[in-house]
């Protein structure tokens, strides 16, 4: 595991979509796993501006995304599907074909995550980027008692639900469940970008990178992944370096 300490969040995010351009350069058609939330927005507005400069072509890329709420409809502005299209897809030259977030529409929620891991055994993810959530979670997998493997649905948890309140307008207007990919199909992308930003991150970063494997922490898992890069501002990183 290697930490990249930043000046500030606009240095993170140039330094984040360095290793993604990286990997863009060096193979067209890669898989690229995609997160949502204000984490990874400059990642995304840095890769864009690579793009407008002629630096980076998307049109053979894959794209998978980690997660999606279950009951929100892919057109919905709160969907991460919308999410996406307006911070990235958008403004790159993305093919639709080539986009991949779990429906959170689907009737058969098992039949959608069976689907899910059939595309991720067919697509390899080459740069995995995540943030890290206050409880530690990566994707949607919040603490509990076991790392599951695979996509599945999952009941969020109650501090999960408070820090995305601001996208919703209220904390009883943000969905209680959704689709995530599992702790393995995490683990088996080739490299990790792990992103923080921010003196709220500091502890659970730190419980992250320098605690034990719990499941109780699900971003702990990382510690057994063989190419983990954290990137983060010196508050972040404040307990760790």
């Amino acid at each position: 595991m290697r930490i990249y300490k930043a000046a500030d969040y606009a240095a993170m995010s140039k330094l984040a979509s360095d290793v993604v351009a990286a990997a863009v350069i060096k193979d067209p058609c890669c898989a690229l796993g995609l997160a949502t939330g204000s984490t990874p927005l400059g990642l995304y507005a840095s890769l864009v501006a690579r793009y407008e400069a002629g630096e980076l072509d998307f049109s053979r890329t894959v794209f998978v995304n980690l997660d999606e709420y279950i009951g929100v409809a892919a057109d919905d502005p709160n969907s991460y599907c919308s999410f996406m299209q307006r911070h990235f897809f958008s403004a790159v030259n993305a093919r639709s074909v080539n986009i991949n977030i779990p429906n959170g529409m689907a009737d058969d929620t098992a039949a959608e995550c069976r689907r899910y891991d059939e595309l991720l055994e067919a697509h390899p993810v080459d740069v995995q980027v995540l943030g890290i959530g206050h409880d530690g979670h990566i994707g949607f997998n919040e603490p509990g008692d076991a790392f599951v493997p695979g996509t599945h649905a999952v009941e969020l948890d109650a501090r999960t639900i408070s820090a995305n309140a601001r996208f919703f307008g209220a904390e009883e207007n943000v969905p209680r469940r959704a689709l995530t990919m599992g702790i393995g199909s995490i683990m088996r992308a080739r490299t990790i970008l792990l992103l923080a930003y921010g003196a709220d991150k500091a502890e659970i970063l730190a419980r992250a990178i320098r605690g034990p494997v719990t499941p109780h922490v699900p971003a702990s898992v990382l510690q057994l992944h063989a190419d983990v890069r954290v990137i983060g501002d010196a508050t972040a990183l404040a307990e760790l370096i």
